[in-house]
């Protein structure tokens, strides 16, 4: 399986709360929602759809999951929707409970062996293994070199500070771009892979 890590991101690297004011404000961020202004339907929106179809399961930090498992259980009806709450979905915690996960679907990852785990989901035949959001995971895979994707929609406005998916450990690591598209928004759907040389 493939680690794909998918992301709306602002020029400055940020990816805290861009779906609305109250999904993240850890460190007094203030800027939630901030993504709404920048989505096109039909570049980000098809991007995000085409991610999802491509991947054989989710991979969640909890806070993200929490927030996706309070929502799209009562969004069903569009296939969209449907794929969310039927794919097999991941979440590594420390704290959640096996009989907390009420979102259909989802098994446990205890965070202190999450590594070691997701490690193993990545050996194994399928399609893609997709982390949304998730920033404290991602910056945890980026650093372990397990992220094998970067799914990245990088919208034009600077945050000032938040919340990102890059390690601060002083490693330089190279990545190919795959592909590029704009959208009238100015949002750039960017996709980028290790480089090769980075990983021989």
């Amino acid at each position: 399986m493939r680690i794909v890590i998918s992301e709306f991101m602002s020029l400055d690297g940020v990816v805290q709360a861009p779906g609305g004011p109250e999904e993240d404000t850890d460190g007094g961020f203030t800027h939630g929602g901030w993504s709404h202004p920048f989505f096109d339907p039909k570049v980000v929106g098809g991007f995000f759809d085409e991610g999802l179809s491509a991947a054989q399961a989710l991979l969640f930090g909890r806070r993200t999951w929490q927030t996706m498992a309070a929502a799209w259980p009562e969004r069903g009806g569009d296939p969209f929707a449907d794929r969310m709450n039927s794919i097999q979905k991941y979440v590594v915690s420390r704290t959640l409970r096996d009989d907390e996960l009420t979102w259909e679907n989802t098994s446990l990852l205890p965070g202190e062996e999450a590594v070691a785990h997701i490690r193993k989901l990545r050996e194994q035949d399928g399609g893609d293994l997709l982390v949304m959001g998730s920033p404290t995971l991602a910056r945890t895979l980026i650093g372990e070199g397990l992220a094998d994707e970067l799914r990245l929609v990088v919208m034009p406005v600077i945050l000032g500070g938040g919340k990102t998916i890059f390690p601060g450990d002083g490693a330089l690591r190279a990545f190919d771009l795959v592909s590029l598209v704009t959208a009238t928004t100015g949002a750039q759907v960017c996709v980028y892979r290790p480089a090769v040389s980075a990983t021989a």
